[in-house]
């Protein structure tokens, strides 16, 4: 029998491609008591991380969840030709109230640095953005009928953000943009992975 995986919660990125699979997982999500909020998100790909993601897609199912050993279940179940993220959080940085519904999901991962006083570094310089209603740190896992080409190296290190704004996608992007260079100026390689504008909540 094999061991049962950690459960951890955190967020998934589904493509939403209007077929059988995609319709299949978005009506399971709506009902689950695993998903705390379900978004439509276009998802934007770093130049960096482009590469390593070649079979990327455009349109995303994005959500919040409570056990990421159920979220594997259902994307092996309605695997897909266009790759998934599960981004499991080990680590929740901070949380808190801010004005407004979250628009924006923001996702780095640390290229140099990644130990307990770095991310808690992070952690100090992110908290001082007010706009960032949560912070999580943890690492990624991709599901996808098409084996990728290239491993990415940096897949236990990754942070996800999410902002709130009533400005345009456009104007939050330069927000999490000037975020990142100020991690950067403290010696921290933060790179943008990919940012998850988001057009419609569905729970």
């Amino acid at each position: 029998m094999s061991e049962l995986e950690l459960a951890y919660s955190g967020y998934v990125c589904a493509p939403y491609l209007h077929n059988h699979e995609s319709v299949e997982l978005k009506d399971i999500w709506i009902k689950s008591k695993n998903i705390e909020k379900m978004y439509f998100a276009t998802g934007t790909f770093s130049t960096d991380s482009k590469p390593y993601f070649t079979e990327s897609t455009n349109h995303y199912l994005v959500a919040k969840f409570k056990d990421s050993n159920e979220i594997a279940k259902n994307l092996e179940k309605f695997n897909q030709e266009k790759i998934s993220f599960v981004f499991n959080i080990k680590d929740d940085l901070f949380e808190r109230e801010t004005e407004g519904g979250t628009n924006f999901i923001s996702v780095y991962y640390l290229e140099y640095g990644d130990s307990d006083e770095d991310v808690r570094e992070v952690a100090s310089l992110l908290v001082n953005r007010d706009k960032i209603e949560s912070a999580g740190y943890g690492q990624m896992k991709t599901f996808c009928k098409i084996p990728s080409k290239f491993t990415f190296p940096y897949s236990e290190s990754i942070l996800v953000i999410e902002v709130t704004s009533e400005k345009s996608h456009q104007s939050v992007k330069k927000y999490c943009d000037q975020t990142r260079r100020t991690v950067t100026r403290r010696g921290l390689t933060m790179t943008n992975l990919v940012s998850l504008s988001i057009l419609e909540s569905l729970k």
